[in-house]
């Protein structure tokens, strides 16, 4: 029964990648130096600034200056990494199913539930912020947004907990290190829909 659940997600992911990847290609032009500045500056305002900017400059042209599609577009990424995570955890779950130690095998099923969550919750962010609205509407939606970033890069965290008991081997060792590659990415957004956050509500702040 796990089985057949996984490969239904499996395929569900798939088309969702297919369909992230139309949103998220990169598209450059020449004269993006502003836009590029801006990208280069905002990023000093994460954790892992290089990763930032080297994640986003590519967008500099949907990006151009503007905080509320730099913060857009970082989640859409976040999004497609968590998207690509979870399918490769729901690969190794599958084989898994067929051999490993039970409890690597209970950690991967683990895993995949919780960058479920992860996605649902990011995903949300997304569409949450492509519908916004000025005013008090503002702070409500962006503010779920937050939440949801912060609730998903916990769930992302939650995945690497559940391989504290696993025994350690190849299996742990890169689902891992490929989870805290995705919490970066995850952090770099949920910092930049911070500091978005931050300046629209200063601007309406001031007299």
């Amino acid at each position: 029964m796990k089985t057949h659940t996984l490969l239904f997600h499996v395929a569900l992911l798939s088309a969702a990648l297919l369909f992230a990847a139309a949103i998220a290609t990169p598209t450059t032009y020449p004269d993006n130096s502003k836009a590029v500045d801006f990208i280069r500056t905002s990023c000093n305002a994460t954790l892992y600034p290089k990763l930032c900017y080297t994640s986003l400059s590519a967008y500099a042209n949907t990006i151009q200056q503007s905080p509320a599609h730099l913060a857009r577009v970082a989640v859409a990424i976040s999004l497609s990494r968590a998207r690509h995570m979870a399918s490769y955890v729901a690969n190794l779950s599958r084989q898994a199913d067929y051999g490993a130690a039970p409890r690597t095998a209970a950690a991967l099923h683990d895993c995949f539930s919780t960058f479920g969550d992860a996605i649902d919750q990011i995903r949300g962010s997304l569409k949450q912020m492509r519908q916004l609205k000025a005013g008090e509407s503002f702070r409500f939606q962006m503010g779920n947004v937050q939440t949801w970033m912060s609730a998903a890069l916990t769930n992302e965290d939650t995945c690497t907990d559940g391989f504290e008991d696993a025994p350690d081997g190849a299996v742990k060792s890169e689902v891992c290190d490929r989870v805290e590659n995705v919490k970066k990415f995850t952090s770099n957004a949920l910092a930049l829909v911070n500091s978005y956050v931050n300046k629209e509500t200063n601007a309406t702040e001031m007299p």
